[in-house]
């Protein structure tokens, strides 16, 4: 169990290093994709998804909306509509895709009217579940319920830093951002959860 705290603070670290060491279109010395996608490249956009629609269903799926993947679907189409106005490289393109959908989910919860959410059944996310290989998947979505699970107990401003530094990839400078934040105060809010989730594990608070 006090492990699960140390690997969470280690996905946080090496988050970067992690996605960079996965990701083929983007933040690897390609933005000539945006400069094609300005153009019209049909091309552009479905390596965009590629790279970037999995992260950002994750995110979704842990943020608890109704629909995960109608937030990935929005956050595209907003994408696309916004594509002229933005400015940078790709690496602040992928962070922008958050911040877009991170108004998207903010926008969502706030039409719930303080309803409850449950938990994303197990039916629906084998149905919205990229194909695949079905023990790998089955696997990802344990893990990604367990940090449900483990972050559920935090503060929501923790919740969204740990959220989008573990499941979404994101640096510091990138998360500060997207909640528009300070990078330390990006920093204090990570530091604090990750103390929180000690806490809880430690008092039995929190079970997997």
């Amino acid at each position: 169990m006090e492990g699960i705290s140390t690997r969470l603070a280690l996905r946080c670290d090496g988050a970067r290093a992690d996605n960079r060491g996965t990701r083929m279109g983007i933040g690897e010395g390609s933005d000539g994709v945006l400069e094609a996608a300005r153009v019209g490249a049909e091309w552009t956009w479905r390596a965009l998804y590629r790279d970037t629609a999995p992260e950002l269903l994750r995110y979704a799926r842990a943020s608890r909306v109704a629909d995960p993947e109608d937030v990935v679907g929005d956050t595209f189409l907003r994408a696309v509509g916004g594509l002229a106005s933005f400015e940078g490289s790709e690496r602040a393109f992928r962070a922008w895709l958050f911040t877009l959908a991170r108004h998207r989910i903010i926008d969502g919860h706030r039409k719930v009217v303080r309803r409850r959410t449950e938990p994303v059944p197990a039916k629906t996310l084998a149905e919205i579940a990229p194909q695949g290989d079905v023990e790998a998947e089955a696997m990802r979505a344990l893990a990604e319920e367990r940090v449900r699970v483990v972050l559920a107990s935090l503060t929501p401003n923790q919740r969204d830093v740990l959220l989008l530094r573990i499941l979404g990839g994101l640096t510091v400078e990138e998360v500060a951002t997207v909640v528009r934040r300070k990078p330390g105060a990006v920093k204090a809010l990570q530091a604090r959860g990750l103390a929180a989730i000690r806490r809880n594990i430690e008092r039995g608070a929190v079970t997997l």
